[in-house]
């Protein structure tokens, strides 16, 4: 069975992915959820090493999703929730929720498509580009005008080596004023004037990919990185998108340990990377 994600046939991002779990959910025996990861919830925003939930499925694969709530009524209810409500489960039944107006359910249906993605890409023995760095395919230069659609602090080091112009959009303004130096806009139309654009992965989960990729020049170079970039790169790549970088557990035991504790996730995950020019799709 094959997926048709291009031209006429992109209407909805989310929909989109609700196709490809259905798709591997016909073709494989998709194993019940064994683990969940919640961590607490802040009122003044998540620390670092706070920001990530995740679901892992009987047999080692996991899944990543950001923890994003967006209103008092979400908070309680993510406040509400128990790991063991979910053990047993069947992922499949939470992948298909993505799309949902509900920002708790979407992020445990992040979760679970990428812990499916996971599953399927092993048993399918999809040879997943590892040592290919996603920010390093932007070839940065001088000469370029960078795109960087949410602040990236870890990454701004990097870019300013290269000397390349900078341009971050955001959708807080209080960061303006927290950081002056930095060329920080609101205006999404902006992003014209950038050749390269990087994506942070939540622009899946918040909704915002499709609406950002209007406001790209059409030529482009579109990278979207991020923990939660760990599902197939098809429906993003239709939309124009040219590099996927995301994330992979290799060892779902030492992975959930080290989110228990806070700890950053080291040998327990393994960066991944996605080229479009380069990606044969196999579902």
């Amino acid at each position: 069975m094959s997926l048709k994600l291009m031209g006429n046939d992109v209407v909805d991002l989310k929909d989109n992915f609700r196709k490809i779990v259905t798709t591997l959910a016909e073709r494989f025996s998709i194993p019940p959820i064994e683990k969940m990861f919640f961590p607490p919830l802040y009122d003044e925003g998540q620390p670092k090493n706070a920001e990530f939930m995740a679901m892992g499925l009987k047999g080692g694969s996991a899944g990543i999703s950001f923890v994003l709530i967006g209103d008092t009524q979400s908070a309680h209810a993510y406040n509400m929730l128990r790991p063991e409500q979910f053990i047993g489960k069947d992922p499949v039944s939470f992948a298909l929720e993505f799309g949902s107006d509900d920002s708790v359910k979407e992020m445990i249906s992040m979760a679970a498509v990428n812990a499916i993605s996971h599953f399927a890409m092993v048993k399918m023995g999809l040879e997943v580009d590892s040592t290919s760095d996603s920010l390093g395919l932007l070839n940065l230069s001088a000469q370029d005008s960078i795109g960087m659609v949410g602040l990236f602090m870890p990454l701004m080091k990097t870019i300013k080596k290269t000397g390349a112009k900078l341009l971050i959009l955001e959708k807080k303004a209080e960061l303006i004023k927290k950081f002056p130096h930095l060329n920080i806009t609101l205006d999404p139309d902006e992003l014209k004037s950038c050749n390269k654009v990087l994506c942070t992965s939540t622009t899946i989960l918040n909704n915002s990919l499709d609406e950002i990729m209007t406001h790209c020049d059409p030529d482009a170079f579109v990278s979207i990185v991020g923990p939660t970039a760990g599902y197939f790169p098809d429906p993003v790549f239709a939309r124009g998108v040219d590099v996927v970088g995301g994330r992979m557990v290799t060892d779902s035991d030492l992975f959930f340990q080290l989110l228990e504790q806070g700890e950053k996730w080291g040998n327990a995950t393994r960066k991944v990377c996605f080229q479009k020019n380069s990606y044969i799709s196999i579902l």
